[in-house]
């Protein structure tokens, strides 16, 4: 059931591994995993990289360790769930439409709300992960990190913790699916600038306070990028895609 691990990120690859074995359902919340010493020998891995994954695994609320008794799969709670999303969908770019579309639904409703909530703080957060994207993209490096930036500032200003936690989960889960095709994005010839200038509209939207011009340059910027990042996990790049009118 479980598989030798070679990779340099080992107590990563062992999490993965288990969080497979309970989305397949091959593990049940109650289940008693193997002792550190099984779990060692079957993954061919030491017992240290064994604790460091059982560790991380008990603060995600995947498992739940009990002294002197083993580790157990946890029954999964609000927070669990939210958390769970991060593996649970990572199978297939059907999945990953579906994910998009989720990520598409929410952020859209965020940009409106923050334009109507957003303080001056709010703006100056905004503001300044523009900036580095400019900067980024003046230095021809990847803005990957600023334009994470610049959505995590503009879902922070619809004041809204629920909505925080969901968008960090789909974030994590759009790091690790798409984590080479962001980056490449930034390659396509003039994809900076119109990646700059899609941020710039979201941002004078909110700024003045527009809810319905923001969510309409937010879901014309997420149409654009999304299309792109399915056209490089298909294994092809293509040329910018035209906006939608306003």
């Amino acid at each position: 059931m479980y598989k030798p691990v070679r990779t340099k990120k080992v107590y990563e690859e062992i999490i993965g591994q288990i969080k497979q074995l309970i989305a397949a359902g091959k593990l049940q919340p109650g289940d008693k995993l193997p002792s550190e010493r099984d779990l060692s020998e079957q993954l061919n891995v030491s017992r240290a990289s064994i604790r460091e994954a059982l560790s991380a695994l008990e603060m995600m609320g995947v498992i739940v360790i009990r002294p002197g008794g083993g580790s157990f799969v946890q029954q999964v709670s609000y927070e669990g769930m939210l958390g769970s999303l991060s593996f649970l969908l990572q199978v297939n770019l059907e999945d990953v439409m579906q994910l998009l579309e989720v990520r598409k639904i929410l952020e859209v409703e965020i940009a409106a709300l923050a334009a109507s909530r957003a303080t001056d703080q709010d703006l100056e957060d905004i503001r300044q992960a523009l900036h580095r994207m400019a900067d980024a993209a003046y230095a021809q490096e990847s803005g990957d990190e600023a334009d994470a930036e610049f959505h995590y500032a503009v879902v922070k200003a619809a004041h809204n913790p629920i909505l925080l936690r969901l968008i960090n989960t789909i974030s994590d889960l759009m790091a690790n699916t798409f984590r080479f095709s962001r980056q490449k994005i930034f390659l396509v010839e003039g994809m900076p600038k119109t990646l700059y200038d899609s941020h710039c509209l979201i941002f004078k939207a909110i700024q003045e306070k527009q809810p319905q011009q923001a969510r309409t340059c937010m879901h014309e910027h997420l149409t654009m990028v999304e299309t792109i990042m399915v056209r490089q996990k298909r294994g092809g790049v293509g040329e910018i895609p035209a906006a939608d009118g306003p």
